[in-house]
């Protein structure tokens, strides 16, 4: 079992990094095989519309200038995903909201690849916005038919300096009970894969 945490921060160890680790501590406390995927600092182009990943259906996006492709089967592979956002201007930055846009675009048009899988959203801020962009991340997961994990709060934490997100406490009680009921989620699953089918999908109404 393994979880890949998507870090959209340009901080590779900032504060969204530090909430990340705080939810993959309890996952490998009991077993499950973490990673965080840095892709914040990275030059990804937005999604052009071009409908390519659709028609080819080849799980690959048209655009071949940044690592999307190679960067989604990695998380095809993973039981457990997990989206990590700082906050800019109130919502998700622009290289993080390419990344999803366009990793979600071909995951969904190849047969909707994370469906079903053990999903959460992560958000790290100074002040204010966290409730917007933490909104915003669960669209991708919701959309994508996932299986949500939760904590006892919205999963936002706060700290302005890298790792100063370490002394929010309230934060990292959220971030640690998050981690527990994924791993929950995601040993469930795995408990019951040989006794319980998923529901036939169906074909999405256009």
């Amino acid at each position: 079992m393994k979880a890949i945490a998507i870090n959209g921060s340009p901080n590779k160890e900032g504060n969204t990094f530090h909430a990340l680790s705080m939810v993959g501590d309890e996952l490998k406390a009991v077993g499950i095989e973490f990673e965080i995927l840095h892709i914040g600092h990275k030059m990804i182009h937005g999604c052009i519309a071009c409908g390519k990943c659709a028609v080819n259906k080849d799980e690959k996006c048209s655009i071949q200038s940044d690592e999307l492709n190679d960067w989604i089967q990695i998380v095809k592979q993973a039981d457990g995903i997990i989206l990590g956002s700082p906050v800019y201007y109130s919502g998700i930055p622009g290289t993080m909201k390419s990344f999803l846009d366009r990793m979600f675009f071909v995951v969904g048009s190849n047969g909707n690849l994370f469906r079903h899988k053990v999903a959460a959203a992560v958000v790290a801020v100074r002040r204010t916005g966290g409730s917007v962009t933490f909104d915003s991340l669960n669209h991708y997961l919701t959309y994508s038919e996932m299986i949500i994990a939760t904590s006892r709060y919205w999963n936002v934490i706060h700290g302005r300096t890298p790792g100063e997100a370490i002394m929010d406490s309230e934060g990292a009680q959220i971030m640690r009970v998050l981690g527990k009921n994924m791993a929950w989620l995601i040993k469930m699953k795995e408990a019951t894969a040989d006794k319980i089918a998923a529901e036939v999908k169906e074909v999405k109404d256009a």
